[in-house]
């Protein structure tokens, strides 16, 4: 339900060309990420991306988060605070893609790393494995550019497949406890195998690529 605050920020311009800016950054990593994926199929024959997402979150999401954070609601402040408001998700075949193209991108000149979380040595106590990288890349634009914030989260097809059903299971509304305890458990077990999967899968491509 929108609230007043989310009704001001909205129907302020300049939320509009903040939201830009954000859409413009992602453009930006997104085509660093094709042209990447472009070159390595040239030298390689493959390409080591399987898809591209990206994404804004809305609103009401970033004002709940400068809530819980303790921040002032304000497009300042989601600027100034907020690191993922605009995400691109990389999603590839094996784990060293993950890393190949992790590295690649932060080596740019123009890509500064503010952070870096590596779930899948570290994975999530639910099982959750994936590359988080926050970067800041400049947008050029009439006056010149500016610096935007993005989240990069990288992850293989298997490490996709499980955070989708994740999500869709695990966020089911009026789940009684004991169901929630029992899925739950599944979900992890899942996210075991997954991880296995992905191991196996990369041994193989590297048995292939010596012969």
């Amino acid at each position: 339900m929108e609230t007043n605050d989310t009704l001001k920020i909205e129907r302020n311009p300049l939320w509009e060309e903040l939201m830009c800016y954000y859409s413009c950054a992602i453009m930006e990593v997104e085509t660093k990420f094709k042209v990447l994926d472009r070159q390595f199929s040239l030298e390689h024959e493959r390409n080591p991306i399987v898809d591209i997402q990206s994404r804004l979150k809305s609103p009401e999401s970033l004002l709940d988060k400068l809530e819980r954070r303790g921040y002032e609601r304000s497009l300042n402040s989601i600027e100034e605070n907020i690191f993922d408001v605009a995400g691109v998700r990389i999603v590839t075949s094996f784990i060293d893609d993950v890393y190949m193209l992790g590295d690649c991108l932060v080596k740019q000149d123009d890509v500064k790393l503010l952070r870096r979380k590596d779930y899948i040595e570290n994975p999530k106590e639910n099982g959750y494995r994936s590359l988080h990288l926050i970067i800041e890349t400049p947008i050029f634009l009439r006056n010149g550019k500016k610096m935007m914030k993005v989240e990069v989260q990288l992850r293989t097809i298997a490490m996709e497949f499980w955070a989708n059903l994740d999500h869709k299971l695990r966020y089911k509304k009026d789940m009684e406890p004991n169901l929630l305890k029992m899925t739950t458990a599944e979900l992890t077990e899942c996210a075991a195998l997954s991880a296995q999967l992905d191991n196996r899968m990369q041994s193989i491509r590297n048995v292939i690529d010596n012969i």
